[in-house]
């Protein structure tokens, strides 16, 4: 049977019992299977809180400025799914990830006597994310890619890229996130973000203070750690126009990268430390070129005008300092609309922004499956933290956003915010 690529990603969904099964015994069996080789001549792999899919996307860039062939995978993806496969910068068309599909297909079914180890009816369930992960390395693999960039899903420990040996891991933040999978502190969030170190390879912790867990772990492993604040440094220019990276011998003045958050000098520092950790040749001008063109869809992305139209990923506490800090600092009235999934401390979120922002415009998010929220729960969950006259509950993200752009004056903001699903639909609203 041929199946469309939207099928196939239906289909996917309904393999596995589970939308997340955590481990690594079902990807290792089927890529035994697929026979499944190296993605690219080295590996970068970028776990974290937040800032993941930002770091990819300087490490990407700036390697392709320096004339490498790249391969980044990243998840989830806002509007269209080709966006979690990347190669030299162009998305994965449908035709090729049908093609992968149909491989890991066979050989999870076992249904291809080529393949060793199989046999008719020894079926492996694979979850969505694992069918996507093996289709974006098998992709790779054909491709004789230079560098290949993987983002870690959900922890990394157990998520289906650490299948592949790393040449240099990043962890770009620890906090609190995902607790019913990875724990409840950030001792323990990073005991399993640790998981993608590797002994006698290089370990970029772009934290000024990671938790003692990730240190405990490079340090027993025996990788080679190098910590962003101390073993590489970050200088705002006085003036504001730009910013230096500075090791130990080695310096190189950039300009402001044109992802806009405060912690994007912590990510494009974390990638300039990892691509300098592998044996690459990177000039300066690939450095200023790639952080210049680097670019992550939904990271505080201005889509309007009058009102300005701010689009944000941001979805967990640690996110949403980073948001009223970047509120703070361009300050004007600000209408938010707001929506996120059932496993996030929505209370929290209301509580670091609810002085930053004057209305909030709230929706439920209706296609995530059981993690998925009505919009007055979202508002009772947000209502711990923010005014309830502050508060109107929407059907659709859509309606909030018209609801939210009627409420914005001239010369205000709307901010929308929260899961995936949130901005993707306010995307397609827009």
């Amino acid at each position: 049977m041929t199946r469309t690529l939207a099928q196939w990603l239906e289909y996917q969904q309904q393999v596995h019992p589970k939308s997340i099964d955590m481990g690594l015994e079902r990807i290792t069996v089927v890529a035994a299977r697929l026979r499944l080789g190296r993605p690219a001549r080295l590996v970068a792999t970028v776990a974290g809180t937040n800032g993941k899919g930002s770091t990819v996307a300087f490490i990407e860039a700036i390697a392709r400025a320096q004339g490498l062939r790249v391969g980044a995978y990243t998840s989830p993806h806002l509007l269209r799914y080709n966006e979690r496969v990347r190669i030299d910068g162009v998305e994965a068309g449908d035709d090729a990830l049908i093609a992968a599909f149909e491989r890991i297909e066979a050989a999870r079914l076992g249904a291809d006597e080529n393949l060793p180890d199989a046999a008719p009816g020894d079926a492996v369930p694979l979850t969505y994310f694992e069918f996507g992960t093996l289709a974006a390395l098998l992709l790779f693999h054909a491709e004789d890619l230079d560098l290949a960039v993987l983002e870690v899903g959900l922890g990394g420990r157990l998520d289906a890229t650490n299948l592949i040996e790393p040449d240099v891991a990043v962890i770009t933040t620890v906090d609190l996130d995902h607790q019913d999978y990875l724990g409840n502190d950030r001792e323990a969030i990073g005991e399993e973000k640790a998981g993608i170190l590797r002994a006698g390879k290089p370990a970029v912790l772009a934290e000024r203070d990671p938790p003692s867990s990730v240190l405990r772990r490079a340090y027993t492993l025996g990788a080679f750690a190098i910590r962003g604040h101390a073993d590489y440094q970050i200088r705002r220019d006085e003036d504001g126009g730009g910013w230096r990276w500075k090791e130990p011998g080695y310096s190189v003045r950039l300009p402001l990268p044109v992802l806009d958050a405060p912690a994007q000098l912590e990510n494009a520092a974390a990638a300039i430390a990892a691509l300098r950790a592998l044996p690459l040749e990177i000039d300066d001008d690939a450095i200023r070129a790639g952080i210049a063109s680097a670019n992550a869809p939904g990271r505080l992305q201005v889509v309007g005008r009058d009102p300005e139209i701010v689009v944000d990923v941001g979805h967990n506490p640690q996110a949403a300092r980073q948001l009223a800090l970047w509120l703070e600092a361009a300050p004007k009235p600000t209408h938010a609309v707001f929506s996120a999934l059932a496993d996030k401390d929505i209370a929290a979120i209301g509580a670091i922004l609810h002085e930053a922002i004057s209305s909030w415009h709230v929706a439920g998010v209706t296609d995530a499956g059981p993690r998925g929220l009505d919009g007055a729960t979202v508002a009772a969950r947000l209502g711990g933290a923010v005014a309830a006259d502050r508060i109107v509950v929407h059907a659709t993200v859509a309606e909030a956003l018209a609801g939210a752009r009627r409420s914005a004056r001239a010369g205000e903001r709307v901010l929308v915010f929260g899961s995936f699903h949130t901005v993707a639909d306010a995307l397609r609203a827009l």
